[in-house]
């Protein structure tokens, strides 16, 4: 468990996808370019390969992002964040996803 105060740290963002390119050599991972309403867009990378094998149908889609996670690097690309999604044991899965009319950019409070 964590306390309220734990969980207002969390900076929640809305964030538009630009680009997305499968990472060589790996079965998981994608590169993400994404506008979070910044001045540069960040570089996310996540293990959702699986789920779209034909990547360009992310582009242009919004979902929510972790923010202010310490940067990391995976396969020698930094990860500037964290996509959040959904699955269940029987394998189906979700993007989590505002509504169109929020922009790039807006933040949970």
């Amino acid at each position: 468990m964590i306390t309220l105060e734990d969980f207002k740290k969390i900076d929640i963002a809305v964030g538009k996808i630009l680009s997305a390119e499968k990472v060589p050599e790996t079965d998981k991972l994608l590169k993400l370019s994404v506008d979070l309403g910044e001045a540069t867009p960040r570089t996310i990378v996540s293990g959702i390969s699986l789920y779209f094998p034909d990547c360009s149908v992310l582009v242009g889609k919004k979902c929510m992002f972790v923010a202010n996670l310490e940067p990391r690097m995976i396969r020698g690309i930094e990860s500037q964040g964290m996509i959040l999604a959904v699955s269940t044991e029987d394998g189906k899965f979700s993007l989590l996803e505002p509504n169109n009319e929020i922009p790039a950019g807006a933040r949970a409070k």
